[in-house]
């Protein structure tokens, strides 16, 4: 069996939306639309994206000042290349990238675990106002910590 070339590209040249657009809506990072995919990544700081041969297989973004803050956003590898070390090895490209960087991210309460052992350390101060179409599922699936007012 002939394994496929993986290989990472840090632009827009070329890429397919629709299957960006697919990635996304599949682990539940977005529900948007390849235009409005496409606008999000042409407005970040940083994209990547991960192909096994000529097939987008990974894609991310960062959105950051180049200087001193930065934070990953919209992680996701195809599941026929999970636990191959493809986004492992995206987010270690994006880290080294932004080093001289503070570098936040949010993930699914799923993922925690995969992101510490890649080094990133939860926080104690992190705050967050989602939108209102989004702030029930980010509850309900365990993003947020709940208020004393709440309990």
């Amino acid at each position: 069996m002939v394994q496929a070339k993986i290989w990472f590209k840090e632009n827009l040249r070329d890429v397919d939306f629709t299957r960006v657009t697919e990635l996304l809506n599949y682990f539940g990072l977005s529900s948007a639309d390849e235009q409005v995919q496409y606008a999000t990544f042409k407005n970040s700081h940083g994209v990547l994206f991960a192909y096994a041969d000529e097939e987008l297989i990974g894609c991310s973004r960062v959105l950051s000042d180049g200087i001193s803050q930065a934070a990953i956003y919209n992680v996701a590898v195809a599941e026929a290349y999970h636990h191959q070390g493809i986004g492992q090895a995206m987010i270690q490209r994006l880290i080294q990238r932004y080093q001289q960087c503070n570098i936040i991210l949010y993930t699914h309460p799923k993922t925690v675990g995969w992101y510490q052992n890649l080094g990133f350390k939860r926080m104690n101060t992190g705050l967050a106002i989602f939108e209102a179409k989004h702030a029930a599922w980010m509850a309900a699936e365990g993003f947020t910590v709940k208020e004393e007012a709440e309990l």
